[in-house]
């Protein structure tokens, strides 16, 4: 069972010194933009993201726990310069290697988190919460420093490392922003489970959960990624697992950073968070949280409409090699001009980062 005996993160968010420290983060639940039970009509006017590149105005650090290493990390999001793409750097790696694509071609393993890695053999995991919140933020530029292989699960949600990247501020870029725009339908998975990319003229998601379980039941959602609504609906809602599952997941080598401080642990029909869930439907927003995150791999936004059914990391990473392996799916579109030639399949080389 995940208890309290396991490492605490800090317990608060400490911002007074350019540094952003995890522990307990409670959402005030806001929502600003629509959000609708799964089925609900979406808005399919044409609204595209930002029409140029950003990136992060200065540095800013955070610590942490590594949720499956157990490990103290230190990690920090640097700007970096047009083109660049998201990169990870490992700072405790220095006879070269160092540097990993934050991009689908790179990821290594999908067991329960994201992992990514270079053909050195070095590798990154649990990278989709701050992925999530790059795309939340419509960052496309930056260098992401880590002490380790694996980024801090903060209070397990997408939530501090948005707080990181609002007090870093950012900017625009000299470089227009380009996107993926979904041509038709690709669909991954089987009449149990399964994630679809439909064409739409906008980027949003619908879900739907289904777990043995009364504290989870089924939950579904639908909501539009537009202005606000991924810092206000779906950033907050944290990480979840069963206390059953514990011991298994050690023998395993996984969750030995997990306490109720990063995590939503279920026993039964009973959440054993004493402050409660920040949503009622806080499973089913997690589950769009990773979504999110795992698609923002694709190496550029995505306009389309996501539909999963009881769908995870390894469908989100299927569902990704299904639509650049079908060049008909898909098209390079830069907003306000006419279609984009296409160029090489998305995805950042090793051979252009910069340290």
């Amino acid at each position: 069972m995940l208890v309290n005996t396991l490492p605490k993160l800090r317990p608060a968010a400490d911002f007074s010194h350019g540094e952003i420290r995890g522990g307990r983060r409670r959402s005030n639940g806001g929502v600003d933009l629509k959000t609708s039970e799964f089925g609900s009509e979406l808005s399919s006017e044409s609204v595209f993201p930002a029409i140029v590149q950003r990136t992060l105005s200065s540095a800013v650090r955070c610590a942490g726990i590594g949720l499956h290493s157990g490990e103290a990390i230190a990690m920090a999001i640097r700007p970096a310069e047009p083109g660049a793409g998201i990169v990870l750097r490992r700072t405790d790696i220095t006879n070269g290697g160092a540097h990993i694509p934050l991009n689908w071609r790179h990821i290594v393993d999908c067991r329960l988190a994201t992992t990514v890695g270079n053909d050195f053999g070095f590798t990154v995991s649990t990278v989709e919460h701050l992925m999530a919140a790059l795309a939340g933020c419509q960052i496309d530029n930056a260098i992401v420093e880590v002490d380790g292989p694996e980024l801090p699960i903060m209070d397990g949600s997408a939530g501090p490392f948005v707080a990181m990247i609002e007090q870093a501020g950012t900017r625009t870029q000299d470089a227009p922003r380009r996107l993926i725009r979904i041509d038709k339908r690709v669909v991954v998975g089987d009449h149990e489970k399964s994630l679809s990319l439909t064409p739409a003229g906008a980027f949003s998601l619908s879900f739907e959960i289904d777990f043995d379980s009364s504290s989870l039941a089924r939950q579904k959602l639908a909501i539009h990624m537009g202005d606000g609504a991924f810092k206000s609906d779906i950033a907050g809602a944290r990480t979840f697992g069963f206390a059953h599952e514990v011991d298994h997941l050690r023998s395993l080598g996984l969750a030995l950073g997990g306490s109720l401080d990063n995590a939503i642990v279920i026993d039964g029909d009973r959440v054993l968070n004493e402050e409660g869930l920040r949503f009622q439907d806080e499973f089913v927003r997690h589950k769009i949280l990773d979504c999110i995150g795992d698609l923002y791999l694709a190496g550029a936004p995505i306009i389309g409409h996501v539909h999963g059914a009881r769908s995870g990391h390894g469908l989100n990473h299927a569902l990704l090699r299904a639509l650049f392996d079908d060049d008909e799916a898909w098209s390079y579109v830069v907003p306000g001009t006419e279609h984009d030639p296409r160029p090489a399949r998305p995805g950042l080389d090793a051979d252009v980062i910069r340290p």
